[in-house]
């Protein structure tokens, strides 16, 4: 018995019917992606929280300093150490690991950056305005567990960006006259530094000092006593500076 192939008709109507489902399945896999990327960032940010926890823990209640004026100038994320010989650079665990951990946890998955030498693609900032403190700010310790009245709302981490790319130290939006002695007293423009990315189809990741993980969408954008401009897709947590205060 003679078998018939495929007409052409049938071959183009069968490919179309292919398109129309590969079309239609694109953007759900894509949503699925972007889904799977919230997850892993807020393990991630949950896990700098956990460490920040054992900070504490160790270091008789004090959170980690945000930056340290020492050799390498380390931060609470990494330490980057140049070879004076070489010219290469090492990039170590910062104040925040006590010497050990994995790195990639400072990857955000949803972040896409080319690094510079001595660099890492970080993701995430860390609430320098009244928790870490640290060489340089005016207030150069940083606070202590029992100072956060609020736990549960007072940011930690976050998903950092700005216009400049990413910036390890998250900012409040209101420069307060007189400045607390919890606050700090940086400029406008390194508060617009400052903000968080909105990178997760529009929403931004963070971890509370209570060790809770949230997703936020409600993105706030001024300065203030200044206004600034802030990168797109970047803005603070809260409007004032409820979202990062410790009391």
């Amino acid at each position: 018995m003679k078998r018939r192939g495929f007409t052409l008709v049938e071959l183009l109507v069968v490919m179309m019917i292919i398109s129309i489902l590969i079309a239609l399945l694109l953007p759900a896999l894509a949503a699925a992606r972007q889904d799977a990327q919230t997850i892993v960032c807020l393990s991630n940010l949950r896990q700098l929280g956990l460490a920040a926890q054992i900070y504490v823990n160790i270091c008789n209640g004090f959170y980690p300093p945000a930056q340290d004026g020492g050799g390498g100038n380390p931060n609470w994320a990494i330490n980057s150490i140049q070879n004076p010989q070489t010219g290469q650079w090492t990039i170590q665990p910062g104040i925040l690991w006590l010497g050990q951990t994995d790195l990639r946890v400072l990857v955000c998955p949803a972040l896409s950056q080319t690094p510079t030498p001595g660099q890492m693609v970080l993701g995430y900032n860390y609430n320098t305005s009244y928790i870490g403190h640290g060489t340089g700010e005016s207030n150069p310790i940083p606070a202590r567990a029992a100072q956060v009245q609020y736990p549960s709302t007072c940011a930690l981490f976050g998903d950092g960006g700005y216009y400049g790319g990413v910036d390890f130290f998250m900012r409040a939006p209101d420069l307060l006259n007189p400045v607390p002695f919890n606050a700090d007293g940086v400029n406008d423009n390194t508060r617009a530094a400052g903000t968080q990315a909105f990178r997760h189809q529009g929403a931004t990741n963070v971890v509370y000092c209570d060790g809770h993980g949230a997703t936020q969408s409600q993105c706030y954008t001024a300065t203030s006593p200044m206004p600034m401009w802030v990168g797109p897709g970047t803005g603070f947590l809260s409007s004032d500076n409820s979202a990062y205060k410790t009391n």
